[in-house]
């Protein structure tokens, strides 16, 4: 029935039909619901699934071509082109598509025919009129997308005539069908065409203008039957005087339809090819795309032009491009890039960009069009900055020549700009603007300039592997000479100096010059050090551009720097040269090639600020001397003079100088110097990164100028700040007024008290001129008015400076400490590669601390992203790269005592800490030190334990084990464990203390013998106070689950912890049941959860453990458990408590259905009676089920009594029965009164056994080791078992593997106790039940 209901709404009409058609439908859906569930898939949004349901239903219908299955997935099929899911209709067209082009035998025609009798556009209600309207449509397209309907004239025909019908209904389908109409004609023949062309094009040109569809039409009939739309329409010139404003409507009706789109349309495209063929393009490209369109102040006729320029690029010869790139659309186009900054607003140019893309990598062996493109959109400029971004990728599809031609014409530019060749236009904000300087020829130069120069760097950057090594190395010769000489006399030896300027260079143009040859600089040095074969002679690029300096400074008479040298300076540049040559004979070594590349930065620098690096540059190379060349005569030397400090700590010094400037490549340099010098590292060279990283020494430390290039950018944003905060005012207001409304709530948090002393002094001043007597303010003369107006501003002109001041001062504060918190994350990367590359140093444990002081610091106060960065990084420092390294120091010396010391302080600054979070890292900073104190070789605590041994001083015993030689060595097991138990202790005992059981678990496994000796404590508070309890029960139902524990202890040490464990354990159980909050409930559960664990441990060790007093203790508590069983949480507790008792061999008490069902509840109201005797099951029915109930027979053939065989007169004897054997099960076991033979009863010395003992006295009887339930004879009535609390009786809330567990625990270790053969029982029910 259900599968016959379902086929009926897929299939109407059917039912009139002949008589055997309903059985082939059930037959149909009787084997193939798998067919059914494909149509199902066609229509889902994921396009796999759709794609997958619709290859299965072919390869379905192909097996069964002739079958019912076809004509069902055609009205199917056909059904779902007019669902109301609009997403689903393309869907069952394209499956209908597909099955027609598998299948030819189907007609087009039928199909066709079907589809407008499923939907008649005249007989459709009002309502369904949209649905059906694409159901056509879509039709039509599947018959299309099919690829037969171009062949079939006769469905041509009629497809065609239905599209002209749907047409007509712009309203639901707007275009749609003319789209169709066109895609179907673009595809049939010639001759098709011809003959179908006088039903579908009109013959008047007025309405061939007036859509976009009739015009596209007839653009096709004109490529493909120019000679029958001749002699149909006539002779048409589209380009006309007169047809042009029509032809720039159809695109302004063709640009709105594909607003949303965002696409450009076919017939613009259609167009621009027909103006090129007939050599017509620049009367189109002017009177129709910029006099037209452009002029209409409509935007998506404005994206439409720029879309036209775009697909346009590869259609144009050279001579046309220069006529498309220098006109209005282009222009347009910029200031469009420049008025979108909004985040809502429209951005074109990443569309344009994908155009010149597309450009360029189809025309490479055309450079000369690729160099005309790129000049023209890097000509469209600002007020002389252009459009284009410095970043702009379409560079990698230049072609090696147009490469070279671009550098070449970004190199003259900036040399010589030439301003008439732009393209430059101003917004409308700028144009408003009255400010004279704007406007000035020098102002659009500098913003060129500075475009160049950074655009030059950004080619290097994104080219670095293809572009040519003279190329990369002519444009950094280019960016070195500008941003740092001066051209004296022209030489032909240096070809830089050949190329004179039309305009000064500023010197704001030469800062911008040397900040990107800086940029340029790191990009050769990171990104092209792997690669340093291309460069010549193998050296690295920073080493030629030295040569080159060094070039221009041997030609003092040709070329000056913009910052002259002294006799000093250029005395340091030339040592610099030496040491480099003497690098060379250690460039073998690794330290060799990072002192080199330090020292070459350094020297380049020199050229930037001669007087800052001077200095500098004489200490690294003394430095770099000492390293290399240091010989034993020269260490004596050095021994002599105590006031000469270590090279290391001059050399750290001048990393830390050098980090303070915010310049990525000298961090890379200087991390890459550190990791070669931090294995010599000293402790005073520690100490200086120590002092910048150290909160309370380095707010107040000056020694370090921490720097930044604030005066830079505000060189570079002066410039842009005029026309970006035109452009963007609108966006600002906003911004402004919240700027005014904090600043009036500062300045009234600024008023002082001598302010408004003042104030008041100003005031009487002036009452004291209109009188003293006077009140009113009216007798106030006015020149009295005049003078109090001129003090009250004088003053508030005062108090307006003051609090200004006071704001400057806050804000340079703020930035101070901004700069100086950026300087320490950047020094946290010494202290990252010292940590990485030499862990095993002993230096290394002296940044414990001052990491931690650090992290405490910043969890405080770590508001700003800045806080948070520095917190990050010092936090992913010390617990990555330090507690969990790998390697540590193996080699403590003297040290030994000073690390008890230490980790004695972190345990007890652990315990004080306000958070988690904070002891945390204390603890853990602990733990690595006694990591450390473990597995040190030193030679000195060895010998230092031997002295103590022999002499008998040292008390604690040598630990055994596979963990016992290591901790001899080192580690002073008594003072540790002291300094352990206290916090243990601490942590069991404080209410809110910091400390966790994780914590002291990480302890615990990676240092068993503390945790041997820390045991004892747990053991102790077992039984102590409840919030004690239940983390001691917690820890210690942990711990001893761990096996590096259990390694540390011999098998009878083992025993009698485990018997001492479980002695404390029993006595918590005693008050089982009697919990009144919380708190005393969780140390209940926590007692039975490490009972259990206790359990666990005993199997698995094979245990044999006396548990008499355990289990009169559990059975005696279970009545009070069971007056709890309504308890919030009581179902856990209950479910532990038998889990227990299920391994002493007791089974949770189980009730039959049928007996709860039966028994009458003595709290049920008269309703529930009602109710239950309002069944639906005829009287006869009842009767006889009391009969079969009361005639229910025993295997002996006895009538035995059943709990529901009592009539409802009896109710109370009944109750007062089960009542009285409710005591008898009170101990969970089923009373009984003659044992069955050999039967097993419950005894003190049978429960008493364990788990071991017990499984060696079972029966062979006993299956599996399940004991039987003792059995009543056959004549004795069972007893009645009592009715279970809520939450008692029932499934455990355990998990599926957790009860699974739980049966395979009860098969391996369950004694013999309280259970009999459960088949019989079973036998007797089921002989019971027949009537």
């Amino acid at each position: 029935m259900g599968s016959r209901e379902l086929a009926e709404p897929l299939s109407p009409g059917e039912a009139t039909q002949s008589g055997a058609r309903p059985a082939d439908r059930h037959g149909l859906l009787k084997h193939s619901r798998e067919f059914l569930d494909f149509f199902w898939d066609i229509a889902k949004p994921e396009q796999e699934t759709r794609l997958a349901a619709t290859e299965k239903l072919l390869e379905y219908l192909r097996g069964r071509p002739k079958g019912s299955e076809m004509k069902y997935a055609l009205k199917r099929l056909i059904t779902g082109l007019g669902v109301a899911r609009e997403t689903a209709r393309p869907c069952y067209s394209l499956a209908l598509a597909q099955l027609l082009q598998s299948f030819e035998d189907l007609p087009l025609c039928s199909i066709l025919q079907q589809i407008q009798e499923k939907y008649d556009l005249c007989e459709v209600k009002k309502t369904m009129l949209r649905p059906a309207l694409f159901a056509n449509l879509f039709g039509v397209l599947a018959l299309f997308q099919s690829g037969r309907l171009v062949k079939d004239q006769e469905a041509l025909m009629k497809s065609v005539k239905l599209l002209q019908a749907l047409a007509q209904y712009q309203n639901h389908l707007q275009e749609q069908p003319g789209k169709a109409l066109l895609d179907v004609l673009s595809e049939v023949s010639v001759a098709t065409l011809q003959e179908i062309l006088p039903e579908v094009l009109k013959a008047d040109l007025n309405a061939i203008l007036s859509s976009p569809e009739q015009l596209e039409l007839f653009l096709l009939a004109q490529q493909k039957v120019p000679s029958k739309l001749k002699k149909l329409v006539g002779s048409v010139n589209l380009f006309s005087d007169e047809n042009v404003p029509r032809l720039v409507n159809v695109l302004k009706m063709a640009a709105a339809s594909v607003k949303k789109d965002r696409k450009l349309p076919a017939i613009a495209l259609d167009l621009l090819r027909l103006a090129l063929k007939e050599d017509k393009f620049p009367r189109f490209w002017k009177e129709v795309v910029e006099q037209g369109l452009l002029k209409m102040q409509f935007w998506p006729a404005s994206y439409l032009c720029f879309r036209l320029l775009g697909a346009a690029l590869p259609l144009l010869t050279k001579e046309q491009l220069q006529l498309v790139l220098r006109g209005d659309v282009i222009r347009h186009y910029g200031e469009h890039v420049c008025t979108a900054k909004l985040p809502k607003q429209f951005k074109f140019a990443p569309e344009m960009e994908d155009y010149v893309g597309t450009f360029l990598e189809g025309c490479q062996d055309d450079p000369e069009r690729q160099l005309a493109v790129l000049v023209a959109f890097s000509s469209v400029t600002n007020q002389g900055l252009p459009v284009a971004p410095t970043f702009w990728r379409v560079v990698r599809f230049l072609s090696p020549p147009a490469l070279r031609g671009y550098v070449a014409w970004l190199q003259d530019m900036f040399l010589q700009p030439d301003l008439d060749s732009l393209v430059d236009f101003s917004t409308n904000n700028q144009k408003k603007a009255q400010d004279a300087s704007l406007h000035v020829p020098e102002r659009a130069v500098f913003r060129l300039r500075k475009w160049i120069i950074f655009r030059l760097v950004s080619i290097v950057d994104s080219l670095h592997l293809e572009m040519e090594e003279a190329l990369t190395a002519q444009v950094a010769r280019f960016c070195l000479f500008h941003a740092f000489f001066v051209t004296k006399k022209p030489t032909s030896q240096i070809p830089e100096t050949k190329q004179p300027f039309s305009f000064p260079l500023e010197s704001q143009a030469r800062e911008a010059a040397s900040s990107a040859f800086f940029s340029l600089l790191q990009t050769l040095s990171t990104q092209l050090k792997q690669a340093t074969d291309q460069t010549r002679g193998g050296q690295p690029w920073t080493y030629h551009l030295v040569q080159f300096a060094d070039l221009l400074l041997n030609h003092s008479h040709n070329v000056t720097t913009v910052t002259p040298f002294s006799a000093q300076q250029r005395q340091a540049w030339d040592r610099m040269l030496q040491t480099l040559k003497e690098l060379e004979a250690h460039s073998s070594e690794a330290r060799a090639a990072a002192f080199q590349h330090l020292l070459l930065l350094v020297g380049i620098h020199l050229l930037k600020s001669p007087a800052e690096s001077c200095d500098l540059l004489g200490d690294i190379q003394t430095c770099i001397r000492k390293s290399l060349g240091e010989k034993p005569h020269r260490s004596r030397t050095k021994a002599i003079d105590p006031q000469e400090p270590p090279w290391v700590e001059v050399l750290v010094e001048i990393l830390l100088a050098l980090l303070a400037q915010p310049s990525h490549l000298m961090r890379q340099v200087a991390r890459s110097v550190f990791g070669h010098i931090c294995s010599q590292l000293t402790p005073r060279a520690l100490q200086l990164i120590l002092d910048v990283l150290n909160p309370e020494t380095s707010e107040d430390e000056d020694h370090v100028v921490v720097t930044d290039d604030s005066d830079e950018r505000r060189l570079k944003g002066a410039e842009d700040k005029s026309e970006d905060g035109e452009d963007n005012r609108s966006s600002e207001s906003e911004e402004e007024s919240e700027g005014e409304e904090s600043e009036e709530e500062e300045r009234d948090g600024d008023v002082d008290q001598g302010f408004r002393e003042q104030l008041m002094t100003v005031l009487q001043a002036g009452k004291a001129l209109g009188g003293e007597d006077s009140e009113d303010e009216e007798e106030l003369g006015d020149e009295a008015m005049m003078a109090l107006d001129q003090s009250l501003a004088s003053l508030f002109a005062e108090q307006k400076l003051r609090v200004q001041a006071r704001r400057d001062e806050k804000n340079k504060l703020q930035k101070e400490k901004a700069l100086r918190r950026d300087f320490q994350i950047r020094v946290l990367d010494l202290v990252e590669v010292l940590v990485t590359k030499q862990p095993e140093n002993a230096l290394v444990l002296e940044l414990l601390e001052p990491l931690l002081s650090i992290i405490r610091r910043s969890l405080r106060s770590s508001s700003s992203k800045q806080e948070q960065d520095f917190l990050h990084k010092t936090a992913r420092i010390f617990t990555h790269h330090l507690c969990r390294a790998r390697r540590y120091c193996h080699d403590l010396g003297e040290r030994a005592e000073a690390l008890h010391a230490q980790v004695e302080r972190l345990v007890q600054q652990a315990g004080r800490q306000p958070d988690s979070a904070t002891a945390l890292y204390h603890f853990n900073a602990s733990l690595y030190l006694l990591r450390v104190l473990k597995g040190s070789t030193a030679e000195g605590c060895m010998r230092e334990t031997r002295e103590k041994q022999k002499a008998g001083t040292d008390p604690s015993p040598v630990p055994t084990g596979p963990q016992g030689p290591t901790l001899s060595l080192c580690l002073d097991l008594n003072l540790v464990t002291r300094v352990y138990s206290s916090a243990l202790s601490s942590f069991l005992t404080k209410r809110n203390s910091p400390l966790t059981v994780p914590m002291f678990l990480s302890l615990f496994s990676r240092h068993p013998v503390l945790c041997k000796r820390l045991l004892p404590i747990l053991v102790q508070h077992v039984t102590g106070p409840v919030r004690p309890r239940h983390q001691a029960c917690l820890l210690l139902q942990k711990a001893l689950s761990l096996r590096e524990v259990r390694s540390c202890f011999e098998d009878p040490e083992w025993k009698q912890l485990m018997g001492q464990v479980l002695a404390k354990v029993t006595e918590n159980l005693r008050v089982l049941g009697e919990a009144q909050t919380k708190a005393e409930h969780q140390q209940a559960l926590s007692s039975l959860e490490l009972l259990n664990a206790l359990f666990r441990t005993c199997k698995q060790e094979k245990l044999t453990l006396d548990l008499t007093v355990l289990l009169g203790v559990l059975q005696g508590q279970q009545q009070s458990l069971q007056q709890g069983a309504h308890s919030t949480g009581s179902s856990r507790l209950h479910d532990l408590y038998w889990q227990a008792m299920k391994t002493l061999g007791v089974q949770r008490p189980k009730l039959e259905k049928k007996g709860a069902k039966e028994v009458p509840s003595a709290t049920q109201s008269p309703i529930s009676k009602k109710r239950k005797k309002k069944g639906f099951l005829p009287e006869t029915k009842k009767r006889k089920k009391r009969k079969s109930e009361d005639g229910t027979l025993a295997e002996d053939g006895t009538p035995v009594a059943t709990g529901g065989s009592q009539p409802p007169s009896m109710g109370r004897k009944k109750r007062n029965r089960t009542k009285a054997k409710v005591p008898a099960q009170a101990n969970g076991t089923p009373a009984t009164k003659s044992p069955a033979p050999g039967t097993p009863t419950l005894s003190p010395s049978t429960a008493a056994k364990s788990p071991k003992l017990q499984k060696k006295s079972q029966k062979p009887s006993q299956v599996n080791g399940a004991p039987r339930p003792p059995v009543e004879p056959a004549g004795q009535k069972q007893p009645q078992k009592a009715l279970p609390e809520k939450g008692v009786v029932g499934k455990s809330p355990l998990s599926a593997p957790a009860r699974r567990k739980a049966r395979l625990s009860l098969v391996s270790r369950s004694p013999s106790l309280l259970q009999s053969g459960a088949k019989k029982k079973k036998a007797q029910l089921r002989k019971a039940g027949k009537p």
